[in-house]
This record gives structure tokens, C-alpha cells and sequence, in this order.
């Protein structure tokens, strides 16, 4: 487990209590919710989140940093914070930094993922997971990969996601993580779901179908490996983009992140905000689905991991 002074990391009363008496513990990023979802609407998504996951018998546990201190479960001031400020986007990278100089910001996948362990939480849900991005025009190889398949592969964590966009390039991402030893899961299906759609085209290397099997998985899984899990639960069909509508947002997207020059860690809230304004809110509901969606199904592995 990752070691932080007090100083560095603060739990709220409910999750330290929770964690204390052993009882289930869902650790949620706030970069959906500060970069993912619009003012004003975010700060709605994230309370039905943590009722979601009180709902099914676990504690909510939202990450972030605000004012030099990573904090793990936010008190309602905090979460309005996170939900309303112009916060900087932390990956594991820039933690250091922001701590050491009074910072704020929210968490991405990778910064959350370790915090989460270095507290003691084994369950982390979210909305999709980075991955390796498609080469740029002109140039055999992309270099960029986001560091949550590296953190996954070293965090000893079961991380609940509806797979990632389509932005990027899913089978290179699998192979990435097959390449790292890190259990990919499918919830109730075989195919890998790609955010807002429910199937990517590619397989599911292993499927299950209760949250008691994938706590078995992750339990077996540990006695051996350090790497954490990945279990990928699919958007619920009722709101699943139209594929048509889905692949013409991407193609205007993807030629808006060409002509604007965007890269690195802006790519993916540009793409969001371009599917949110132009699907006719279609996106919004969809990415608010499949978050609560993995909120639920995170807390529910939670609670069968803890008996």
C-alpha cells in the first residue's frame, strides 16, 4: 500500500469509520465530474452517485485535492467545490506537485486509483478508463498513452468503467493491458464496451455475471498479482447512443481536435463537450447512465469483497 502522511492524504469521519469496521468502501474520480459533465449539472450527477452507492451498502468515497491535501470523501462544501471551480486535472504525475504547492484539483482514473489504495479502498467505479490514443497524420506510432494502464497495472485495485471512448484506439488498449497482466472482466457480456456503446466489436477475454464472481476474480486474482482488475460494464442499453448519430460526432470531433491543435489530456473533455452539445443531450444522459450504472455495480462487489 502507498504510504502518506496525515498531512498529505485526509479521510472524511464516514470513510474512516467505514474502512475501520471493515465495512464496504467505493472510491469515485472527480475529473468526470469537474472536466466530464457541465457546470451545474455535475454537481447533481455527483449527489445521485453517492446515493447510488449508499443504495447498494457501501460508503462513497470522492477523491480530490483542494487547497494542498488529497482528500478521500468529500463533505457537501467540497463537493460543490469540485463541481463548480475552474480545477486543474490531476493525473498521477502531477499529485506531487499540487501538494507540495497548495493546489486544487481533480482526480483522473490514475491519481484516484492509487489514493484510493493508499487509504485502503479496493473498489473504484468510474465512467471510462484512458487508453492509447490513434497515431496523428503522418506518424506510424502513438506515444500517447495514458498513464491509468500503467497505474492499473501496478494498484492493487478493481476498477468498474464502461470501457473507453472510441476516440481511441481499444484493441492497442487491451493489448496493453493483456501485456501487463491485468484481468480484463466483462459484466454480463462478451463483447468490450466502448463508453456509448455498448460493444467496441472486440471480446471480453473473461466474463462474469454476479458481483460475487467478479469478488471471487479479484480475491484470487491478488494472492498472486499486485496489478488490479478491470471489470467492464456496459452502458444500459435503453441509453445507448444511436450508432449513426455515434460515429458522425466522432468523425466531427475528431476533425475539431485536428484543426484546433488539441493533445495530451485536453483531447478527451474536448470530445466530450463536442458530444454533448451536438447529440441533443443524448450524450449527457447516456454518460450519466453508464456512471451510475458502475457506481451501483462497484458498490454491490464492494459489499460481497467485504463479507
Amino acid at each position: 500500500m502507498t504510504s502518506l502522511p496525515a498531512a498529505d492524504l485526509a479521510m472524511s469521519a464516514e470513510v474512516a469509520d467505514a474502512l475501520a469496521d471493515r465495512r464496504p468502501v467505493v472510491a469515485l474520480e472527480s475529473t468526470l465530474l469537474a472536466h466530464g459533465l457541465p457546470q451545474q449539472h455535475n454537481l447533481r450527477v455527483a449527489a445521485r452517485i453517492e446515493d447510488t452507492v449508499r443504495a447498494a451498502g457501501a460508503v462513497p468515497a470522492t477523491v480530490a485535492v483542494l487547497d494542498g491535501q488529497a482528500l478521500v470523501g468529500l463533505a457537501a462544501p467540497q463537493l460543490e467545490r469540485v463541481c463548480t471551480e475552474d480545477l486543474a486535472k490531476l493525473s498521477l504525475r502531477d499529485l506531487g506537485p499540487a501538494l507540495a504547492r497548495g493546489g486544487c484539483g481533480a482526480t483522473t482514473v490514475a491519481s484516484t486509483a492509487v489514493l484510493a489504495e493508499a487509504a485502503g479502498i479496493g473498489v473504484f467505479a468510474t465512467g471510462g478508463v484512458g487508453g492509447v490514443h490513434h497515431p496523428l497524420p503522418g506518424t506510424p506510432v502513438s506515444w500517447d498513452v495514458s498513464a491509468d494502464l500503467g497505474v492499473l497495472a501496478s494498484t492493487p485495485v478493481l476498477l468498474v468503467c464502461s470501457g473507453m471512448k472510441s476516440i481511441l484506439d481499444i484493441a492497442a488498449t487491451l493489448e496493453v493491458l493483456e501485456s501487463r497482466s491485468v484481468p480484463v472482466l466483462g459484466y454480463r457480456t462478451d463483447d468490450f464496451p466502448a463508453f456509448y456503446l455498448r460493444s467496441s466489436g472486440l471480446p471480453v477475454p473473461h466474463r462474469v455475471d454476479e458481483p460475487a464472481q467478479v469478488a471471487r476474480v479479484v480475491a484470487a486474482h491478488g494472492r498472486f498479482s499486485d496489478s488490479g482488475v478491470l471489470l467492464a460494464n456496459p452502458v444500459p442499453a435503453e441509453f445507448e447512443l444511436d450508432r449513426e448519430l455515434h460515429d458522425r460526432l466522432l468523425a466531427e470531433g475528431l476533425r475539431l481536435l485536428a484543426g484546433g491543435g488539441v493533445r495530451g489530456g485536453d483531447v478527451t473533455p474536448a470530445m466530450l463537450e463536442h458530444f454533448h452539445a451536438a447529440s441533443g443531450g443524448a450524450s449527457l444522459a447516456a454518460n450519466e447512465a453508464l456512471v451510475l450504472a458502475n457506481a451501483e455495480l462497484g458498490a454491490r462487489v464492494a459489499v460481497e469483497l467485504a463479507r
